[in-house]
C-alpha cells in the first residue's frame, strides 16, 4: 500500500478508544509532576526501553569482541562510551518535554537549509539508516544462531524468518505499555545473569586482578584496535539512534502531555522542571544499568576469550561467546547463557523494531507522505513498517551471513550519527530551550565535555577510514 494513500485531511487528537494521543499536547492532559521519590519512580519507563535496546548487540557482541581482541587495554573506551553521552540524552529528553516536538520535527528546524521539503539533517539520517539496516540484520542473525543451537532441527535461516515474523506481530500489536513492560523483564534477566557470571569468574583460572583493571584505565589505544574501538564507542552506551528513540518514548510516556502547551507562566515552568526532573532520574538509572552490564560483558571477553585467543566471528559467534559462561560456571551454564544471550539480543531486536517504525513514520510525515499527527494514519503506517523492516533485516542476514561484521558496520555509522545528535543538542540547548529552563553551569560543563569527546572520536574514526 503506498504511503501516500495514508494521508487523510482531518487531524484527530483522540485514539479510537478515546485515550488522548500523547503526540497531541492539550491543556486537558496537564498533570502536576510527582515530588516524592516513590512518585518519581512510579513514572519511570522510557529508560527501561532504552536499556533493553542498548544492552544487546552492542554489549553482547561488539563489547565482548573488542575485549576478546584487545584484552583489558581498551576497557576505558567502554566506560567512557557509557558515561559521556548521557548529557546529550538529557538535552534531547528536555526538548521533547518542553516542546512536544517529535525527533524529525525538531531536526527539520535545524539551521543549514532544506533539500526539497526537509532539512539536510533528515537526509543524512536516512543515508545512515542504510547501514543501520545491516546492524539489525546482524542482530536477527545472532538470535537465529542461538535458537538453532537450542533446536538444530531447524536451520539458522528458518529460525531467522520465524523470529522475525513473531517480532513483527508483537510490534504490530504493541503499544507503549507493552513495549515498556517487556523491555523491563528482559533487562532484569540478562543483567542478573551477566553479573552472576562475572562474580563466579573470580573462582576460576580467568579471575580478574586489580592490575588488569588498572591496565584498562591507562587511556591507551593500540593502532590495530582503532576501528573496532570506535565501532564499540558508537554502539555501546546510549548511541545516536537510542538518543533519538528516547525522544519518542518520553513523549509516549506522557511527559510532554503532562507538562502541557508551552506558556510563559510560572505554573508551566514548575511543571516543565518537575517532569524534566523525572526524566533525569529515568535517564540516570538507565545509565547505571547499561554501564554496569556493558563493563561486565567487556571484562568477560577480555578475561576469558582474549586469554584463549578466541574472537567471536561468523556463525560461531554465539558458541564462542558461550565459553565465557561455561569456563566460569561449568558446562551446564551454556543453557543459561543461551537464555541470557537470547534475551539480550532479542531485546535490542524488539525495541529497535518498535523504534524504527516511529522514526521512519515521523520522517515520512516531514516529507509530506503522511500525516503523523493523525492517529489512525500514524498507527496504520507503524503497523505496515512493523512487517517491512524486520523482514528486510532478516533478508540481509540470510544473504550476507556475517552477523559480527554487520553489527560493527552499524556501530561505526552510529558514531557518525552521534555527530548529528551533538549538532542538534547544541541547537536545542542554545536556540530552542526556554530561558526559564536554563540549566546550571555544571550541567553545561558536562554537556560540552560530552559533546567534545563524541566529536573528537567521531572525526578520528572518519579520518582513519579515509586513510584506509
Amino acid at each position: 500500500m503506498p504511503l501516500q494513500t495514508l494521508n487523510p485531511e482531518v487531524i484527530t487528537p483522540e485514539k479510537p478508544s478515546g485515550t488522548p494521543d500523547p503526540y497531541v499536547i492539550t491543556n486537558d492532559r496537564i498533570q502536576d509532576p510527582p515530588e516524592t521519590l516513590s512518585g518519581i519512580f512510579s513514572h519511570l519507563g522510557p529508560g527501561f526501553v532504552l536499556s533493553a535496546a542498548i544492552v544487546g548487540s552492542g554489549e553482547l557482541i561488539a563489547t565482548t569482541a573488542l575485549g576478546a581482541r584487545a584484552g583489558f587495554v581498551t576497557f576505558w573506551i567502554i566506560i567512557l562510551s557509557c558515561l559521556v553521552k548521557v548529557t546529550l540524552q538529557l538535552e534531547w529528553g528536555k526538548h521533547a518535554i518542553h516542546s512536544g516536538e517529535t525527533t524529525m520535527a525538531a531536526l527539520n528546524k535545524l539551521p543549514g537549509g532544506k533539500l526539497g521539503k526537509v532539512n539536510w539533517s533528515i537526509w543524512l539520517w536516512l543515508f545512515i539508516q542504510l547501514f543501520k539496516f545491516l546492524q539489525m540484520g546482524g542482530i536477527v542473525g545472532g538470535v537465529a544462531i542461538i535458537l538453532n543451537m537450542v533446536a538444530p532441527a531447524l536451520s539458522i535461516p528458518v529460525w531467522a524468518v520465524a523470529i522475525t515474523l513473531l517480532t513483527a506481530l508483537l510490534v504490530f500489536k504493541g503499544y507503549y505499555k507493552l513495549i515498556e513492560k517487556f523491555s523491563l523483564v528482559m533487562m532484569v534477566f540478562f543483567t542478573v545473569m551477566t553479573l552472576a557470571s562475572v562474580y563466579f569468574l573470580q573462582f576460576t583460572e580467568f579471575q580478574i586482578s586489580w592490575a588488569d583493571l588498572q591496565q584498562g584505565l591507562t587511556f591507551t589505544l593500540p593502532p590495530d584496535m582503532v576501528m573496532v574501538a570506535i565501532a564499540a564507542f558508537g554502539i555501546t552506551g546510549v548511541g545516536g539512534d537510542e538518543i533519538m528513540y528516547y525522544h519518542y518514548w518520553c513523549i509516549e510516556k506522557g511527559y510532554a502531555a503532562y507538562t502541557g502547551p508551552k506558556q510563559a507562566t510560572q505554573e508551566w515552568e514548575k511543571r516543565a522542571r518537575g517532569w524534566i526532573k523525572v526524566m533525569y532520574y529515568d535517564a540516570f538509572l538507565a545509565m547505571v544499568v547499561y554501564t554496569i552490564v556493558t563493563a561486565a560483558f567487556y571484562v568477560l571477553g577480555a578475561a576469558v576469550l582474549h586469554r584463549q585467543h578466541l574472537v567471536p566471528e561468523g556463525y560461531d559467534v554465539i558458541k564462542t561467546l558461550s565459553t565465557m559462561y561455561t569456563n566460569t560456571l561449568g558446562p551446564w551454564a551454556e543453557v543459561i547463557f543461551m537464555i541470557g544471550a537470547f534475551m539480550a539480543l532479542y531485546s535490542t531486536f524488539f525495541t529497535a523494531a518498535a523504534s524504527f517504525t516511529r522514526t521512519f513514520t515521523d520522517a515520512f510525515g516531514q516529507l509530506g507522505w503522511l500525516r503523523f499527527h493523525h492517529y489512525p494514519t500514524r498507527m496504520r503506517a507503524i503497523a505496515i513498517l512493523a512487517w517491512v523492516f524486520p523482514l528486510a533485516w532478516c533478508a540481509l542476514f540470510i544473504f550476507i551471513k556475517l552477523p559480527v561484521g554487520m553489527i560493527l558496520i552499524g556501530g561505526f555509522m552510529t558514531s557518525i550519527l552521534l555527530l548529528l545528535v551533538v549538532v542538534a543538542a547544541i541547537h536545542f540547548r542554545y536556540r530552542r530551550l526556554p530561558a526559564q529552563l536554563k540549566p546550571s553551569r555544571f550541567y553545561d560543563l558536562a554537556f560540552w565535555v560530552s559533546a567534545g569527546a563524541i566529536v573528537t572520536l567521531g572525526l578520528y574514526g572518519i579520518i582513519q577510514v579515509i586513510k584506509i
